[in-house]
């Protein structure tokens, strides 16, 4: 990627000062309690306006649900925030919001019971209130075989982009919905300095679904930025955060288990919702995720419901990357009507379907070309984590493997000649 100036990463942060943040925190229940019970699965979650909040959720014993959190350069100045208990998931799940917190600022923070039962501290920043230069990891299906064949994966992204700020998940986390010892592997996979020291925001896929039931883990750890509509899951599950200038948009695009709503309608709710959730982005940028593509890689699939509700308004509001999974392979492609004289350049939304894990489909060209689009990039059997970083008015992508080949790239340009999209050479 190219470089440009950005906070030290949280996850260094977390790493490299951990001996002395901590010798200035306050004492710690003993190292065979904290064995025992110290709360896990910490993960951070935008809340609608990142920069001056932050939401943490982790599971621990059942009693007190408690945030320390204090500016890393001051930590003796800590705030204890009241969180609650959510639920119950394979173990009692709790939730803290902080509020009141500095834009651009480095926090660190721990959570526990309130007494002896309290984590390690981590570390995380707040966003800037403009849109300063930032970068964000995007992955596809993680879901089968996570410990061994997809954690390789996600490590080498951590390793290859240590000042990412975010990281947006298209759905299939994990391959059962309830299963918890598939969800630990998940957490696994990033290790708490990922989990604990970056915000995720994540789509649910089909198999984060029982049926017609979401997962009983999911809105425990991903409780949203709590501006989603109304309707069946949808709270839970669909919602925007606005982050440097990028507005990222979260849709639920399983409407096979929609019921006992119309598929239809439930998918047209979200779209109400989306198009005033685009007409109001501040920024520059929108992100939208979600699971099924609009144009599907796989030669078997189409998922028409969610390109009839949704599609039109991506092109209207003219969305900068639409980041999907569901299919098992890679592709970057747009519509041909947004071609432009150069073969190299397009115009208009960039759609593009990853897949992290180590579970392959066959790929496709033909449901995007029998719906008006066409493919610039594509490849099957091929495990890709993207990295996307974000200066001013260019955007730039990337698709690599662990092992640090170049899938894809191209650049996203606003200037004042307009948008464009241009292929990497």
């Amino acid at each position: 990627m190219p470089a440009s100036p950005r906070r030290v990463s949280p996850r260094v942060l977390a790493v490299a000062g951990a001996a002395a943040l901590a010798a200035a925190s306050a004492p710690v229940a003993a190292p065979s309690a904290l064995a025992q019970e110290a709360p896990e699965r910490v993960l951070l979650s935008p809340t609608a306006d990142p920069s001056r909040s932050q939401t943490v959720t982790w599971r621990g014993p059942e009693g007190g649900s408690v945030l320390e959190i204090a500016p890393a350069d001051d930590p003796g100045r800590v705030v204890r925030v009241e969180g609650e208990r959510t639920g119950e998931a394979g173990g009692a799940y709790h939730r803290a919001t902080a509020t009141g917190l500095e834009p651009g600022t480095e926090y660190r923070y721990r959570v526990g019971d309130g007494g002896g039962s309290v984590t390690d501290w981590l570390s995380f920043s707040t966003p800037a209130e403009s849109a300063e230069p930032f970068e964000f990891l995007y992955f596809g299906d993680i879901q089968n075989d996570i410990t061994e064949g997809a954690a390789p994966v996600v490590r080498a992204a951590l390793e290859a982009e240590p000042g990412a700020e975010l990281a947006v998940h298209a759905g299939d986390l994990i391959n059962s919905a309830n299963s918890d010892s598939e969800w630990g592997e998940w957490y696994g996979a990033f290790g708490p300095e990922a989990t604990g020291g970056m915000n995720h925001i994540a789509a649910p896929g089909n198999h984060e679904y029982s049926l017609t039931r979401l997962s009983g883990h999911w809105a425990l750890q991903f409780p949203g930025a709590g501006n989603g509509p109304e309707g069946d899951d949808l709270p839970e599950t669909v919602s925007y955060t606005d982050y440097q200038g990028v507005r990222f948009i979260t849709l639920n695009s399983n409407y096979r288990a929609a019921a006992p709503f119309s598929p239809r309608a439930w998918l047209e709710t979200q779209e109400e919702w989306l198009r005033k959730a685009l007409e109001t982005a501040p920024g520059e940028w929108t992100v939208v995720t979600f699971h099924h593509p609009v144009f599907s890689n796989s030669p078997t699939r189409d998922n028409g419901p969610v390109r009839e509700a949704w599609l039109e308004t991506f092109e209207e509001f003219d969305v900068d990357l639409v980041l999907q999974g569901h299919d098992h392979s890679y592709a970057r492609g747009n519509l041909t009507a947004n071609r432009t004289g150069d073969p190299a350049v397009q115009t208009g939304p960039v759609y593009a379907v990853s897949v992290t894990g180590p579970k392959m489909y066959d790929a496709s060209d033909s449901n995007w070309t029998d719906n008006g689009a066409e493919v610039r990039a594509q490849r099957s059997d091929t495990q890709t984590y993207q990295a996307v970083s974000v200066d001013g008015g260019t955007l730039d992508y990337v698709s690599r493997t662990a092992d640090g080949e170049v899938v894809d790239a191209f650049t996203i340009t606003k200037d004042e000649s307009g948008k464009r999209v241009t292929d990497a050479s």
